[in-house]
């Protein structure tokens, strides 16, 4: 049995004060001033806040806003309202819409083979050939100025200056030289 310890192997409570003192009586002798001394605690500032007094005065870091911009602007210290910086939130109605806002990862996929000059040839003349080879018309020709001749001026103008027709730059509105008179 220690010094420190009861008959059971367990310290009571007098016996811990008893240990506790037997190790704080030593005695030091410091040759350096009192407030310079080992155990003078009052040489450092405690705060209850990290950093000392000087630096959390002259810090000067922005709120974080995560991105959210304020409705105002700064005019030095004051802040001037602005309402056309409230944002608005703008919701379709999508009551008779077709499509669903998510596709779901259970959908199968989906593989298109390549669209080829084949099937642009079947999509857009296909019909037109096999009516001309009924008729009996067999010139390339006449199938080509057939599909011309079913335009009038102003749908073949219009159809020229469409979106996906690169027959005219897209500023060509404005220029008045690239009109074309029929």
């Amino acid at each position: 049995m220690g010094f420190c310890t009861s008959r059971f192997g367990v310290m009571s409570r007098c016996s811990r004060q008893v240990c506790v003192l037997w190790q704080i009586q030593k005695r030091c002798l410091s040759t350096s001033e009192a407030l310079c001394g080992k155990r003078n605690f009052r040489k450092f500032q405690i705060h209850n806040v990290r950093g000392n007094l000087h630096d959390r005065r002259n810090k000067a870091l922005p709120r974080e806003t995560y991105g959210m911009r304020e409705p105002f602007i700064m005019e030095g210290e004051e802040k001037v309202f602005v309402p056309e910086l409230v944002p608005e939130l703008v919701v379709p109605d999508l009551t008779n819409f077709e499509l669903k806002p998510y596709v779901s990862y259970r959908v199968v996929e989906v593989s298109q083979s390549e669209f080829t000059a084949r099937d642009l040839f079947d999509a857009v003349y296909s019909e037109k050939v096999a009516q001309d080879w009924k008729a009996g018309v067999e010139e390339e020709e006449t199938h080509a100025r057939a599909l011309e001749e079913m335009l009038s001026k102003e749908e073949a103008w219009k159809k020229a200056r469409q979106t996906g027709s690169d027959i005219f730059p897209a500023d060509c509105e404005g220029q008045k030289s690239l009109k074309i008179d029929f």
